[in-house]
């Protein structure tokens, strides 16, 4: 009799939420939502700042709901899914071209694709690869993207693999940090989750800051 109920909550998951995912398909989970938000398009959507950091808290045991994870098959799902996740991305824009975004009706792609070119024109490959990856859906669409631009496949790796580790082991750690240090931290999941998400973006907002206030400067003088 309980079958059915068990197989109701499995296929109820919702892939915005990061509890949910987690729940429903723990450490792989995390490797596969990595893996599909930096090396598919379809993946944009996905929540990874918050899957990384919800998924390091859950490791220190407070998080309620009955999940546990353990933090090194953690961070070796999570390192593995960003990192073949933007590769793959990179070899299907060098070979697909631009096709697949301009095939593409969602304008919140779009404008990720508008920010990752202003991003690799305004700071060079290497920076932009760094950057891209703190910032929801940019980090999706760059590195198609710089497979289309043929940004060399070395600097591609190099950097992505930089910008990866820091990106998905510290997001994770500090979950887990945060998870050892302050008693039923899950309590306040939620606004942990969005100061994350906020806190994410701080890097690309000093960059883009740092390049207006330069612009202006080359204006003056100009």
């Amino acid at each position: 009799m309980t079958t059915p109920v068990v197989l109701s909550s499995q296929l109820a998951v919702n892939p915005l939420s990061a509890q949910s995912l987690l729940a429903a398909f723990g450490v792989l989970g995390v490797g596969a939502v990595m893996f599909a938000e930096t090396g598919l398009l379809i993946g944009f959507f996905l929540p990874g700042d918050s899957l990384l950091f919800t998924a390091g808290l859950l490791c220190t045991g407070t998080a309620r709901h009955g999940v546990r994870l353990s933090l090194g098959p953690l961070l070796v799902a999570a390192v593995l899914g960003a990192l073949v996740g933007a590769q793959c991305g990179y070899l299907i824009g060098r070979r697909a071209g631009g096709a697949l975004l301009a095939r593409s009706r969602s304008a919140r792609l779009h404008e990720g694709a508008r920010r990752a070119e202003e991003l690799l024109a305004r700071y060079g490959h290497a920076k932009a690869i760094v950057l891209a990856r703190f910032v929801p859906v940019v980090r999706t669409v760059l590195n198609p993207l710089a497979g289309a631009l043929a940004v060399p496949v070395r600097v591609f790796t190099v950097w992505q693999v930089a910008g990866g580790l820091v990106w998905s082991v510290g997001l994770t750690l500090a979950g887990y940090a945060l998870g050892s240090s302050i008693p039923n931290v899950d309590r306040y999941l939620l606004p942990l989750v969005a100061l994350i998400v906020v806190v994410s973006l701080i890097p690309l907002a000093a960059e883009l800051y740092r390049g207006r206030g330069q612009a202006r400067a080359k204006e003056v003088r100009g």
